[in-house]
């Protein structure tokens, strides 16, 4: 029952989020529709544009201020949920105000193309229609939002590789286990399904510490364990390992000949602290990630302590555990355990889903320019006239590439501000050991081919499918 309840609140919040996108795209076509000139000689409309003009700045500025605001709001500030609504309803109000820019580009373009060839002439006047508007407002309004997937996935994937940090040793099989009960039961299947696959068992001991000494790592704990966990660490089997001996594993070139461990009387229900003085040595981790203060297990043990059973490791350069392994481990194990393999990060890819959604959008908008004009309309009579079927083709490929460009070219500007004002609130630390933001390089040659390249793919396809019927038998 809580599986179906969770997947209807899903499918709610992917309705509400498919709401609150078409909204803005839907007005962004209706304006736009309404601010073309509805015939050759009539001309735009004035209030309209105004909107678009106050739509668009108030929503350029509500992106800015939002932005600026999310760089100093600290993790967990209730304010943080409130700017991320306002930049979202900035981004809205551009994607409306939109609209009306694009009869109005549309139009300049006219005016400047009444000295070319008749079908690039008849093509820009056809391209200032409310139809045309509205095609061209939706591919805008699509190509705003792929950029701003773009923009924004970029991003987000920059600050989360900077907030990655390893497990483990790349390619290393980690097992762990709700409870300490669990260790024994989970350590025989590894063995099962990785038979004469050397495992590394830790260990863990709570509220032990090690006054004046620290690693870059920052770890005050230490790990337990035996000669191979030790082997681990290093990654050379040629490390030496002695019961008695403490490791200091660190790539700084630490050399201590003892250290000192504070830790909690073991037994009898005691919790006043104990220190011991242990004997130490230094060696190079394999990984970053492993720098750590090593102690033996029976070292432990002769404190009077008993360390519990922390984590299960298949050392990578003994074997590499595969996907196939994995998964069979992972259905052995069910509920009582649970696998992970190191991979390094991995890039979360959703956003090119949305990004890919948005450009097809874009472009099957653009493609329905390409459809069969009437013969006995006005630019079909002056070109069959004028040229025959090689003046219909460039009038096809010209009218839906005119079209295409005014939408992308106005949608490339809009999804550029609204991707990388959003980029600051979406990318703003969520905890207080979140890493500062880190730099990132939008996807400039990605966004250059989309801006470019869709107008062109439109106009040969138009070119490709011809015009009218009667074109079609008449022209070559």
């Amino acid at each position: 029952m809580e599986e179906v309840i969770l997947a209807v609140l899903d499918a709610a919040l992917m309705v509400t989020i498919l709401c609150v996108v078409i909204a803005p795209v839907y007005g962004s076509v209706m304006l736009a529709a309404r601010t073309a000139p509805i015939s050759r000689h009539a001309r735009l409309s004035r209030p309209h544009l105004v909107w678009g003009v106050v739509l668009t700045a108030a929503g350029v500025a509500l992106l800015v201020v939002t932005a600026r605001s999310s760089r100093v709001v600290v993790p967990h500030h209730p304010a943080l949920a409130f700017i991320l609504l306002a930049a979202l309803a900035g981004a809205a109000l551009l994607l409306l105000g939109i609209g009306p820019a694009i009869p109005w580009l549309a139009a300049l373009l006219g005016r400047r193309a009444v000295r070319l060839a008749a079908p690039v002439r008849l093509a820009a006047q056809g391209a200032a229609g409310p139809r045309a508007a509205a095609v061209a407002a939706t591919t805008a309004s699509a190509t705003a939002l792929a950029l701003t997937f773009m923009i924004v996935g970029t991003a987000q994937t920059a600050q989360e590789r900077a907030a990655y940090s390893p497990q483990a040793r790349s390619g290393a099989l980690v097992v762990t286990w709700p409870s300490a009960e669990q260790a024994a039961a989970v350590r025989a299947v590894v063995q099962q399904e990785l038979p004469g696959v050397p495992i590394v068992q830790s260990y863990r001991l709570p509220n032990v510490d090690f006054p004046g000494l620290e690693l870059a790592s920052d770890s005050s704990s230490g790990v337990i364990g035996d000669e191979g966990l030790l082997r681990y660490l290093t990654g050379d089997p040629s490390t030496p390992y002695d019961e008695h001996t403490a490791v200091i594993v660190t790539a700084d070139g630490t050399d201590v000949g003892n250290v000192t461990i504070d830790y909690e009387a073991c037994g009898n229900g005691d919790t006043s602290s104990t220190t011991k003085i242990l004997s130490a040595t230094a060696a190079r981790p394999a990984a970053p990630q492993e720098e750590k203060i090593f102690l033996p297990v029976a070292a432990v043990r002769e404190l009077g302590c008993r360390p519990e059973p922390e984590e299960l490791l298949i050392d990578p350069s003994v074997h590499r555990t595969t996907a196939i392994e994995q998964e069979r481990l992972d259905r052995r194990l069910g509920a009582s355990g649970t696998t992970y393999v190191e991979q390094g990060f991995q890039a979360q890819d959703g956003w090119k889903v949305f990004a890919g959604a948005a450009i097809a959008l874009a472009l099957g908008a653009a493609l329905t320019m390409t459809r069969r004009t009437p013969a006995d309309s006005r630019p079909m009579r002056v070109l069959l006239r004028v040229g025959g079927g090689s003046s219909l083709r460039w009038f096809a490929a010209c009218r839906a590439g005119l079209v295409a460009a005014c939408g992308t070219a106005t949608g490339a500007a809009a999804g550029c501000v609204m991707g990388l004002q959003l980029a600051w609130p979406l990318t703003a630390p969520g905890e207080w050991e979140s890493p500062p933001r880190v730099p990132f390089e939008p996807p400039w040659p990605a966004i250059a081919v989309l801006v470019a390249g869709l107008p062109v793919l439109v106009a040969a396809i138009a070119a490709v499918l011809g015009t009218t019927r009667r074109g079609n038998r008449g022209g070559g």
